[in-house]
């Protein structure tokens, strides 16, 4: 249970900092991206940028993963200082 606990903590944080930076460049996160199709229909589909679409399902999934994979890392040093 902790180390479920220490991965999706870290999955937050990581997915906290990816929407600011990406908020910064001026890509859409899935906040915006859903708010749009909420507000604008399927338009919304068609006007999405190339780039828009490249960010929410290769990029966001990419980098939640590798917050997986630094959470898992966090676990196992935690792990290690304990078992010392």
């Amino acid at each position: 249970m902790f180390k479920l606990y220490i991965i999706g903590i870290v999955i937050l944080i990581v997915a906290i900092v990816a929407n600011s930076i990406i908020r910064k460049l001026g890509l859409l996160s899935w906040y915006d991206f859903i708010a749009r199709i909420s507000n604008k229909g399927t338009v919304a589909l068609s006007t999405t940028r190339l780039t828009d679409y490249l960010w929410l399902f290769f990029g966001y999934p990419l980098i939640l993963g590798l917050g997986y994979v630094l959470g898992e890392k966090l676990y196992n040093f935690l792990q290690s200082l304990i078992a010392l």
